[in-house]
């Protein structure tokens, strides 16, 4: 979806619950860090129903669903999703992003270049049905998906 400059439909401002948001390691903090940034520089956000933007972005866990408050001029909803279709893509996400984080420390650069493909991949396998989840809600490109994505799994993951 082609950004529109009249409706300016994309994200200007996003804040992580607090309460929600699980411990971190140092590696961790800075990918969550670097997708903010990244995703304020460029997104398409555009929430059904809305006229124009840009919106604000709040992302907590209510009852073990993930909650997106969206506000912008005229528009203000909560979406709910479940996280249970991310579960399983989470968990392998957290293992070779752990695997990951050791080999930039110790391995070989094939070794290296081997994780990185993998978490790459299951990085957009979650992006992909993060847009699934969200169709008919809010339509996004695949670079603010993958950017979201990082983003949930920096909240803390209850059950």
């Amino acid at each position: 979806m082609a950004q529109d400059p009249s409706h300016d439909h994309r994200l200007q401002a996003i804040e992580l619950d607090e309460d929600s948001l699980g411990a971190a390691s140092r590696d961790q903090d800075q990918e969550r860090q670097i997708a903010i940034f990244d995703l304020l520089e460029s997104n398409v956000f555009h929430p059904e129903g809305a006229e124009r933007g840009p919106y604000a972005l709040r992302m907590s866990l209510v009852e073990n669903r993930l909650a997106l408050d969206v506000r912008g001029p005229g528009y203000e909803r909560r979406h709910l999703l479940s996280l249970s279709p991310f579960r399983g893509i989470v968990k392998d996400y957290f293992m070779i992003c752990e695997s990951y984080y050791q080999a930039i420390r110790s391995a070989t650069p094939r070794q290296i270049e081997a994780l990185d493909m993998g978490r790459r991949g299951l990085h957009n396998e979650a992006s992909e049905l993060l847009q699934k989840r969200l169709s008919g809600k809010v339509e996004t490109d695949l670079d603010t998906a993958r950017r979201l994505f990082t983003l949930i799994c920096a909240l803390h993951w209850r059950g």
